[in-house]
């Protein structure tokens, strides 16, 4: 009995537990009363739209306000219909150890359509980057730390039951919510956030 006991508090433990975040994939205040992480694919229309129309909201309202802490964690999709996700990924995580994530996951969003169809991804991410940074990058994307980190973002994505692109999981004390944000409207999404800062 009792090594189930103890058993049974690990594993709750575990549940309650946010997964290690890469600070220079987030943004805000990490003591924010709110943790927003953003399980999303550079190669998703619905992540695009996300990161372009709800995440400056998001900021606007919570972030630089010090409400929320925002926490970028990649998802890349796989399959047939997603050949250059992980590549993508993997550039991003790779900027992100030289300060340039918001750049080049900009970028990757931007281009979305040129990149998916014609498999340029890097076409899409050295412009914004000086040709030093360009080739700190380019090692960077395939240095089997960054590598490890994009497949331990998936599969904590994964652990946490994501099974679409994008979800945000919603931390609040120690309890964590997982909305997958494909229909969400902000006014919906700002409502349930309103709802915890009571």
């Amino acid at each position: 009995m009792k090594v189930f006991a103890i058993g049974l508090v690990a594993l709750l433990a575990g549940l309650a537990a946010t997964p290690e975040v890469d600070k220079a994939k987030a943004l805000g205040n990490p003591s924010a009363p709110i943790q927003i992480e953003v399980f999303s694919s550079f190669d998703c229309p619905h992540c695009k739209e996300l990161h372009e129309h709800t995440i400056p909201l998001l900021m606007k309202d919570y972030v630089v306000p010090g409400k929320a802490y925002l926490v970028n964690r990649e998802f890349p999709l796989s399959g047939q219909y997603h050949p250059y996700a992980q590549e993508a990924a993997q550039y991003a995580t790779a900027a992100a150890r030289i300060g340039k994530y918001e750049q080049v996951a900009g970028a990757l969003f931007a281009n979305q359509a040129g990149w998916t169809s014609t498999g340029k991804v890097w076409d899409a991410v050295a412009p914004v980057l000086t040709p030093a940074e360009q080739k700190k990058v380019q090692a960077l994307a395939k240095d089997p730390g960054v590598i490890a980190e994009v497949k331990r973002e998936y599969d904590e994505g994964v652990a946490a039951a994501i099974t679409g692109t994008p979800t945000l999981i919603v931390t609040h004390g120690s309890r964590r919510y997982p909305i997958l944000s494909q229909q969400l409207e902000y006014s919906l999404l700002k409502s349930l956030l309103n709802g915890f800062l009571k």
